[in-house]
């Protein structure tokens, strides 16, 4: 019994996997407010481009 809590402590494979998905959502966040911020930029220049254009 005390072996297989000695492998159950020892064990870091879920703590991997948790890391992986905090690392994902990190990127994942960071594309998300890049893709924002472009955006944004975007449709001010194509704005300014219509109105210039009129």
């Amino acid at each position: 019994m005390k072996s297989i809590v000695a492998r159950f402590i020892a064990d870091e494979s879920g703590a991997t996997a948790i890391e992986y998905g905090l690392i994902a959502a990190g990127i994942a966040l960071a594309i998300i407010e890049v893709i924002y911020a472009l955006g944004t930029n975007l449709v001010e220049k194509l704005t300014a481009l219509a109105t210039a254009l009129k």
